[in-house]
């Protein structure tokens, strides 16, 4: 045994079963000449450039901050360059020594704004006043009241406004301003102002320090009323200002029927607790006014919840009108009598655990789950901010048609929110599914936006975001729980165009199917078929089998066969009854798996383990499916297609059960680097 095992090990496999990937990036300032830095310039990207002589030491300083400036301006695609004069060049921005105390921001060859380098006298001042330049449009820089309140009164019923103050420009506050602003400036008016008198005319009392502001601008019809506006009161960070814009845009007020346990909302996820106000049928209309009325002294503190108690099916206690739930996982929630809003408001605030996320220019920053989650998706939506998709390739549903729509012909609805990074990505793909199917498909795909429309959402259960769920005539809804991407959504859709489980009536149906002839243009979206085997009188086997093939439908191919012949089959492939037969059509293999236990959940769990490969390719789809089995996982890292020699290597060690503690597995790194560079 030892021989053999190793003649296995001489092929020279390294493995590793924990791995880290870093990829260190060198971002430092280029050097050109003048010819060719004008060279570099595109039509339409932005460029900083700082001119200076080759040898002057004068500007050491300054250079050292600008080679700083490099990535984060890379982030916001605006590129950065050194150019280096000599005595005989005659490019005006060479010329006098005043010239070269400039920094020059091009759009194209086109100068938009020339820099005095003391302005620009740290990393902070370069992104701030950099940005500032390029968002002339999407940040109005006001200087007292009467500028702000024509603003208000030229945005009321359109949009919202996002106005801060901050002590000086070029200071990292105005740093972080800006950097929303690049976000989120098509979405919102930003305002800046650098006045202490107009900060104390809107009756701020602190103005030692840099102050945001949230005007809700949009909701106000009344030329005559004023907007609403929020304090944001966490310190002015890039960060900070994203968290509580994320906030800002989740609905006021949501309607939930379901267990206060389970339901989730934005503020949640970013720290904040929840606040239900514990409503019933006789009171409803005076509970949500003071739920609306608690929202608004809340915004920004807490999320607020009408809990409808004549829809719940858990046990509220029948005194309790308010349940307070913190964001702390494992800390109970607590049901409260409080009869006065000032009492709810009070509850909250002593109460608050909410840690102030500080930033450092050098150091790497941690935020909640969710922005861990979706740092690089949020970076896509707002690279893609101005992409056109085409939305009408989906219907857009509302309240007034949501019923009718799912009610009239089989639909695929995508519940989203347009205030989350990850549901505007999600979006992308989701009509990218929409092309593909164009004109072959019956299925009408249709998407509902959840903070316009938040109760048909509840209604329909969904609390997460983004969700699809699939509604076909006369049956219940299916949830789609795949990864949220374009080929897995496509496959669900595809596969869920037939009933599961197929009801074979004859051998030689039964054999088309195992040879993947009976539904050949599925095949390529599933690369296995399971066929159920069981003798006529296993009634409730079967029905544990169909459950379990209902269960499965979108992601494998499910058949049944219980006739009186059945036993021609299960001679042919060696199989006890009852039994599933295994037909991998990439492989051409078909085998059998005897049925110990029928319960469906069983059934569910030995199909979805064959579905899993011996030695697979680790992929950004299948990892989770791989660590459910909760083996380390073993990893051979290729850099391109495994090599034949190695997975035989590798599969006969699996064989001899050497790896039998572990998930063998093998990842392209070249594969691993193109996306990751994408």
């Amino acid at each position: 045994m030892m021989s053999s095992g190793s003649s296995v090990f001489r092929v020279g496999i390294s493995f590793a079963i924990v791995c880290i990937f870093y990829v260190p990036t060198i971002d430092s300032l280029p050097e050109l000449s003048p010819q060719k830095y004008f060279s570099t310039l595109q039509p339409g990207k932005a460029s900083l450039a700082y001119f200076c002589q080759a040898d002057s030491p004068r500007t050491s300083v300054f250079l050292e901050e600008l080679n700083e400036a490099v990535r984060p301006l890379q982030d916001y695609g605006i590129s950065v360059a050194k150019v280096n004069c000599v005595k005989e060049e005659t490019s005006r921005y060479c010329g006098k020594e005043k010239d070269l105390m400039k920094a020059y921001l091009f759009k194209g060859n086109i100068l938009l704004r020339e820099f005095p380098t003391d302005t620009l006298f740290d990393v902070n001042a370069i992104v701030a006043h950099v940005l500032f330049a390029l968002l002339f449009n999407e940040v109005k820089y006001i200087t007292n009241l009467e500028d702000l309140q024509n603003i208000e009164n030229a945005l009321k019923g359109k949009a919202n406004i996002v106005f801060s103050y901050v002590r000086a420009i070029g200071i990292p506050e105005h740093r972080a301003v800006m950097e929303a602003a690049f976000v989120y400036g098509t979405t919102y008016q930003f305002v800046l102002t650098t006045e202490i008198a107009l900060l104390e005319s809107i009756g701020s009392e602190d103005v030692e320090n840099a102050r945001l502001y949230f005007f809700h601008c949009k909701l106000v019809l009344d030329l005559t009323q004023q907007c609403r506006s929020t304090l944001m009161e966490q310190p002015l960070t890039t960060l900070n200002i994203h968290l509580f814009i994320k906030i800002m845009k989740a609905p006021l007020l949501t309607e939930v029927a379901d267990d206060p346990q389970q339901v989730s909302t934005v503020h949640l996820q970013l720290g904040l607790p929840l606040v239900f106000i514990v409503s019933q049928q006789a009171t409803y209309e005076a509970d949500r006014r003071t739920a609306e009325w608690v929202a608004w002294r809340l915004l920004g503190k807490a999320g607020v919840l009408l809990l409808l108690r004549d829809s719940l099916e858990v046990n509220i206690p029948q005194h309790a009108n308010v349940v307070f739930k913190r964001a702390e996982k494992g800390v109970p929630m607590e049901f409260l009598v409080l009869h006065d809003v000032d009492l709810i408001i009070s509850h909250v605030e002593n109460n608050i655990h909410v840690e102030e996320i500080q930033e450092d220019e050098d150091d790497d920053v941690e935020g909640p789950d969710i922005d861990t989650q979706d740092d690089e998706v949020a970076e896509t939506v707002y690279r893609d901010r101005k992409r056109k998709l085409p939305l009408e390739l989906t219907v857009e549903l509302t309240e007034e048609t949501f019923n009718a729509t799912v009610m009239a012909s089989d639909n695929i609805v995508l519940f989203y929110v347009d205030w989350q990074a990850v549901s505007m990505a999600f979006l992308q793909s989701y009509i990218d599914v929409a092309i593909k199917l164009k004109g072959t498909s019956t299925m009408l795909l249709t998407r509902i936006n959840c903070a316009d429309w938040p109760d048909v959402c509840t209604k329909q259960n969904v609390t997460e975001f983004p969700f699809v769920k699939m509604y076909k005539k006369g049956k219940n809804p299916v949830s789609y729980t795949g990864m949220l991407g374009t080929e897995d959504l496509l496959k669900f859709i595809q596969l869920n165009r037939i009933s599961y489980p197929v009801n074979i009536t004859s051998i030689q149906e039964a054999e088309e199917y195992l040879s993947g002839e009976l539904y050949k243009d599925l095949i390529s979206y599933s690369s296995m078929s399971v066929l159920g085997l069981f003798s006529p009188n296993m009634t409730t086997a079967k029905e544990d089998f169909s459950e379990a093939g209902n269960y499965l439908k979108g992601y494998v191919i499910t058949g049944i066969y219980s006739e009186e012949d059945v036993s021609l089959l299960s001679n042919k492939y060696a199989a006890t009854l009852p039994a599933l037969l295994l037909a991998r059509h990439t492989e051409g293999k078909i085998e059998s798996i005897p049925l110990a236990s029928t319960h469906a959940q069983d059934v569910v769990q030995i199909i979805t383990d064959a579905l899993l490969e011996t030695f697979p390719e680790i992929t950004v789809e299948n990892l989770p499916s791989y660590f459910r089995l909760q083996k380390p996982l073993l990893i051979l890292f290729s850099d391109g297609s495994i090599n034949p020699q190695y997975k035989n290597a590798i599969l006969t060690l699996v064989k001899q059960k050497y790896l039998d503690s572990f998930t063998p597995c093998w990842l392209n790194l070249h594969d691993f680097m193109e996306k990751k560079h994408l």
